[in-house]
């Protein structure tokens, strides 16, 4: 069996008005990220860290903000074509692991639902992804809730 492991880390600018799409779920918030597509960290942690572990690159290298195709596309859909293309090069996926940090809102309450929503759009149980949230005390660009940030470590094996 050869095992691999890939890192994912993404950040977006949080706009006020703007709708806040995070772990594929709508968050009902003031701010939102903002981004190329529908700008969800979490979705895209979860690709740079697959294609990271795979040898494939990064999401902006197959799906380049300056494409039109993925102009406010649902993140969703780069996430699920990142696993077709993770288990073409024959890997499965064994397990995530999602740190998400944000001054607010309060991200606990979502994370049960946003698991369901990855486990259905990754095919794999909710018992192999992890969600953690945490703030950054106030401190730099997240502090100020200027921005998102998040990280991931996916372990996939062959």
């Amino acid at each position: 069996m050869k095992i691999r492991v890939g890192q994912g880390y993404d950040v977006h600018k949080l706009v006020a008005g703007h709708p806040f799409w995070l772990g594929g779920i709508q968050i009902p918030h003031t701010h939102g990220a903002f981004g190329h597509s529908d700008a969800d960290v979490v979705c895209h942690v979860l690709c740079d860290a697959l294609l990271g572990a795979a040898n494939m690159r990064n999401i902006g290298y197959h799906f380049s903000d300056k494409d039109p195709r993925w102009k406010g596309v649902d993140s969703k859909v780069l996430l699920a074509e990142v696993l077709r293309m993770v288990r073409e090069a024959g890997y499965e996926v064994s397990n995530v692991d999602v740190t998400v940090v944000l001054q607010e809102p309060k991200l606990n309450p979502h994370i049960p639902a946003m698991k369901t929503c990855l486990a259905g759009v990754m095919q794999i149980p909710e018992d192999d992804i992890s969600i953690k949230a945490t703030t950054s005390e106030h401190l730099g660009f997240v502090g100020r809730q200027e921005g998102i940030a998040a990280h991931c470590v996916a372990l996939i094996y062959k």
